[in-house]
């Protein structure tokens, strides 16, 4: 076992198409007509996957509501004579959609729901996975509950938002087969790749009785992921996944930061061992490691040279797909040494934004191990808030082009507000 090592990482790219901020620009007046928000993240990064834009707007609407929390309040006489109900009524519902769910190990999954509750109340937290029809039973019942607790609303109107390539328009693909009895069409084109969805689509019927409509919306990224390491880690974490154009990433680089998480969640025995020969060991350099694979695969150029541009390629295919599987089976409990202690500074982690020292609690069983994770988890959701903060205190989250534009803008409104007095000087002489 070798420690796992944190890799030399690119900056941030800035990746904001125009259809990002067309959709940015209409999401208050999408509000105004929504009655619930389903949001959607990836389970890999619950909190990388987290669009603070989207934040703002979201929180504003229900603050414009007069909803602070979750529960659905019961109808009294006076809220069904004064208020619209749906089209911006009393249902002003918020769920937080952790979708493929079976790219991270179960045993994490309830310690973070606890966790998220204990630091975000008024969330609901919900696990999916497209391909489990239990998942998306559950997520449309809780629709049609909601729903039918308001029946004197004629119909429920549903918003899904979140970054790109979290699997929104599947998730509606799949809502939609689950509520409409009968075949029913693939209604909205999917992608692997992200910005696919660029426009608001029509609207979406999720249930006949009672009636539930949906829309999509295109995945939007931050104008910027930030300076400085965290927000290198943020754009690297969202190239894994395909939230971001690949090509704006070297794949080497995406290798390296893999290779490294991949050691973290499982440092006894990583996923990627199953691609090689049996009794290799881990490893924490990823050209040696890209040398090794290729040499796998056959991925040879003429002359013999060992083709690592394509095995680093395939590498991150190959983790998206079937070794997420695969890293997503590794034991609550790691193994212990001969003498039954850990190294002092193993570290492992849930998904990509969890990640804690290993120590007697974390590696107990039952309810003490859940607990323990829990704590960690909520140390991480307050370390990743403290660090927002800090960035947003120290204005690292805004590109120098933003800055420009935002210069220019003061200057302007000066320019026209100097221009409004000295007409208004003019016309009191």
């Amino acid at each position: 076992m070798s420690v796992a090592l944190f890799p030399a990482l690119p900056s941030a790219p800035s990746w904001f198409p125009g259809h990002m901020n067309r959709f940015t620009k209409q999401l208050p007046a999408l509000l105004s007509r929504t009655d619930v928000v389903l949001e959607l993240r990836d389970s890999r990064l619950p909190l990388t996957s987290i669009n603070n834009n989207l934040e703002g707007a979201i929180n504003k609407w229900r603050a414009e509501r007069g909803h602070h929390s979750t529960h659905v309040t019961p109808l009294s006489l006076t809220t069904s004579r004064n208020s619209s109900l749906g089209y911006g009524g009393p249902i002003c519902e918020r769920i937080v959609v952790l979708n493929k769910r079976d790219f991270v190990p179960e045993w994490g999954v309830e310690p973070f729901k606890r966790a998220m509750k204990a630091k975000f109340p008024d969330q609901t937290v919900h696990f999916a996975s497209c391909n489990k029809p239990r998942d998306i039973r559950s997520l449309s019942e809780m629709l049609v509950n909601i729903a039918k607790r308001n029946p004197h609303a004629t119909e429920m109107n549903v918003l899904v938002v979140g970054m790109p390539n979290v699997g929104k328009s599947t998730l509606l693909n799949s809502l939609r087969n689950m509520g409409i009895p009968g075949r029913t069409p693939k209604a909205l084109q999917t992608s692997a790749q992200p910005g696919h969805t660029r426009a608001i689509s029509t609207r979406l019927k999720l249930s006949e009785d009672p009636l539930v409509y949906s829309y999509d919306s295109p995945g939007v990224m931050l104008p910027f992921l930030g300076r400085g390491d965290r927000g290198a880690e943020r754009g690297v974490k969202l190239a894994l996944i395909a939230g971001i154009k690949e090509s704006l990433y070297d794949t080497e680089a995406l290798v390296a930061y893999l290779l490294y998480r991949l050691n973290v969640l499982n440092p006894i025995s990583p996923a990627y061992l199953t691609l090689l020969p049996p009794g290799s060991c881990p490893f924490t350099d990823a050209e040696i490691f890209l040398k090794q694979l290729a040499t796998r695969l056959n991925m040879l150029l003429r002359g013999g040279e060992k083709d690592t541009v394509r095995a680093a390629k395939w590498f991150v295919e190959w983790w998206r797909h079937e070794g997420g599987l695969v890293s997503a089976s590794v034991p609550e409990n790691i193994p212990t040494g001969s003498d039954g202690t850990h190294a002092p500074s193993l570290r492992r982690g849930w998904g990509f934004d969890f990640e804690w020292t290993v120590d007697a609690t974390t590696n107990s069983t039952g309810g003490g191990f859940e607990s323990a994770v829990q704590m960690k988890m909520e140390e991480c959701i307050d370390e990743s808030i403290r660090a927002a903060s800090e960035d947003e205190r120290l204005g690292v989250g805004i590109s120098t082009t933003q800055e420009r534009k935002r210069s220019w803008q003061e200057k302007q409104s000066m320019r026209a507000a100097k221009s409004k007095a000295k007409f208004a000087a003019r016309k009191a002489a």
